[in-house]
């Protein structure tokens, strides 16, 4: 890749935003973007739907989003509410704080109090304050443990 050149422009009137103009979407610009998009997303907000309402949810009260038939749910300690994004969607705008842990889940690691481990099955995994688990398969809990020991040590 050739060099990149960088530029920023500050306007106090502009509505934020970041733009990213290339020749060609190469591999590297796609993770660069990836990379924008984790960074960005990182202590955002999220729309959330219940029933006829807008909500404009702080990802860090999300505990977990899961999905049911077509529908993507997220879990917050006590309410249930409806993503219009898929989970590969939310994959790529949640940023390092949130990790699938099956096909079927992607969890906030800030939030995990605790894992029940399951050689044979898979792993529950508990939130402090709340009745709500999930589980995380066998091949994702790798992954987690290790995501979570960076966490710990800060890296």
């Amino acid at each position: 890749m050739k060099e990149l050149k960088l530029r920023m422009e500050v306007d106090p009137e502009a509505e934020e935003e970041l733009v990213l103009y290339c020749r060609e979407i190469t591999p590297d610009i796609m993770k660069l973007q990836q990379i924008l998009a984790k960074a960005v997303g990182r202590a955002g907000q999220i729309i959330l739907y219940k029933e006829n309402t807008e909500y404009y949810m702080e990802t860090e009260k999300i505990l977990f989003f899961e999905t049911e038939g077509t529908q993507v749910l997220a879990h917050t300690e006590t309410e249930l509410f409806e993503t219009h994004k898929k989970l590969y969607e939310l994959e790529e705008v949640l940023g390092g704080s949130f990790l699938r842990i099956s096909k079927s889940a992607i969890v906030n690691l800030n939030r995990i109090y605790a894992i029940q481990r399951s050689l044979t099955a898979s792993s529950e995994i508990a939130f402090q304050g709340t009745h709500k688990r999930i589980y995380v398969s066998r091949a994702y809990y790798k992954a987690l443990k290790e995501k979570l020991e960076e966490k710990r040590l800060g890296i």
